[in-house]
């Protein structure tokens, strides 16, 4: 996910001013593919933020250093922003979230479908415009062929295939998806139960954790559906809600298909201001209080808290199966 930051073009909004990473073999890599000069790379959290100061930072790194990070960083007064999920586990978040608050500093999750405009969109005619009636049910398909196949280097493999370090593999990598953009729709109501059931479809290629889960969230008048997996035939980030009278069916970034009142329509989405579209810039927008971020909306740490909680009894449902 790094290179969404290293190869983003240079509007002047953002300035990167340290990369830590002490694999320097990996760093070079980077410096050649994206043109940052290696002076600016630091072997330690503790060394860039001496001699770089500053305002916040974003967290690349596995999934259970997320928690070192907030632990050093939020008594310094800096902003983090980690990339999905919020943890490892949900120990590890309440942790988090909790030196956030007593240092008061801000912690956001970031996910990918957070700046589709199809998700935006798709929330504002389900609750803004109300076109679909009440939500009924919602299905998430989320994956790819899986990270070897897709190509992902050997260092990123090393621990998203670690039970250890990302707490799990398809659940943990896709599950989240799903579960956030639930919370959102669902204003930040929790599910009341929670099945899940995972497979191990390549034993051969993924020995340490499961490449397929799929788990049933049932609400007091609503079920959530999510379907995630490393072996799909082609990268999916889909979601259809269904309401009492009608439907809305997101099939990527852009694309969707509306049904109100019985009468189906295609979208095609408008780019929409960077500021919406762009993590980082709406990072930095939050960080100096341009704007405010929602109590449930994807990226703040009361969505990201309940989406904790329901991967960690979507673990011990399959764990006690």
């Amino acid at each position: 996910h790094v290179h969404w930051i290293l190869g983003r073009e240079k509007y002047g909004d953002i300035e990167i001013v340290g990369i830590v990473e002490p694999n320097r073999d990996l760093a070079t890599r980077y410096s050649e593919q994206h043109g940052y000069d290696m002076s600016i790379v630091y072997n330690t959290l503790e060394e860039m933020i001496a001699a770089t100061k500053p305002e916040a930072v974003t967290c690349f790194n596995t999934t259970y250093d997320h928690l070192s990070v907030v632990h050093y960083c939020a008594p310094r007064g800096i902003h983090v922003m980690v990339e999905k999920p919020l943890a490892v586990s949900l120990d590890h978040a309440e942790q988090m979230v909790a030196l956030a608050k007593r240092h008061n500093i801000h912690l956001l999750t970031n996910y990918e479908t957070s700046w589709y405009p199809s998700t935006a969109e798709a929330y504002r005619v389900v609750h803004e415009e109300r076109a679909i009636g009440d939500i009924r049910k919602i299905i998430f398909y989320t994956g790819h062929p899986g990270p070897k196949e897709i190509g992902c280097n050997q260092e990123f493999l090393d621990w998203l295939t670690d039970p250890v370090l990302n707490g799990g593999g398809a659940l943990m990598d896709f599950g989240c998806y799903g579960v956030n953009l639930a919370t959102w729709l669902m204003k930040g109501e929790e599910p009341i139960s929670i099945l899940c059931d995972t497979q191990h479809m390549k034993p051969d290629i993924y020995p340490k954790v499961e490449d397929d889960a799929t788990m049933i969230l049932n609400y007091a008048k609503a079920q959530v559906v999510i379907m995630a997996s490393w072996n799909w035939s082609h990268n999916r980030k889909e979601m259809e809600i269904y309401g009492t009278h009608g439907y809305v069916l997101c099939r990527n970034g852009t694309d969707m298909v509306v049904m109100r009142d019985e009468k189906e329509g295609s979208l095609a989405m408008k780019a929409e201001p960077r500021a919406f579209i762009d993590p980082f810039l709406y990072f930095s927008k939050i960080v100096r209080a341009d704007t405010t971020i929602e109590r449930w909306s994807p990226s703040s740490m009361e969505n990201n808290l309940v989406v904790m909680r329901v991967l960690e009894r979507a673990k011990r449902s399959f764990d006690n199966k």
